[in-house]
């Protein structure tokens, strides 16, 4: 993976913070699949394509009226990406508010992102991406 992919995944975060999912698509494959976490997985646990993720994000928005990703590292793996952070969360209707752990284990193909898999702790993203416990 290159510093490009590296800057792919921060500029997609950005765009989720700021809640442009439109920019966050422009960012991948048709072919895009995604595995929300936890509370992120509104609809379904699995979206493919981009009107399928499109779907997914919206509803994650509608039902989460806060949700911004604050990076804690960041590991080029030479074929995908692993990110750590934390998630803050606020649901729109009931004011939970979440602040967990949370991981995005990403490949890239082409220069977009091909899939993009999220957990709720940095140990799942490790062992998704095979590495050792940390």
């Amino acid at each position: 993976m290159s510093q490009e992919g590296i800057e792919l995944l921060r500029s997609a975060i950005e765009a989720w913070n700021q809640r442009e999912p439109d920019r966050v698509l422009s960012y991948a494959t048709p072919e895009i699949e995604w595995m929300p976490a936890g509370p992120a997985a509104v609809e379904r646990a699995v979206y493919r394509g981009r009107d399928e993720v499109a779907s997914g994000i919206a509803a994650a928005f509608e039902t989460w009226n806060v949700f911004e990703l604050q990076e804690a590292g960041l590991s080029d793996l030479g074929d995908s990406l692993l990110w750590l952070g934390r998630v803050k969360m606020r649901g729109s209707s009931s004011g939970v508010e979440l602040d967990l752990q949370f991981a995005i284990h990403t490949a890239i193909r082409d220069g977009k992102f091909e899939s993009i898999h999220t957990f709720l702790s940095w140990q799942e993203g490790r062992d998704a991406a095979g590495l050792p416990n940390g």
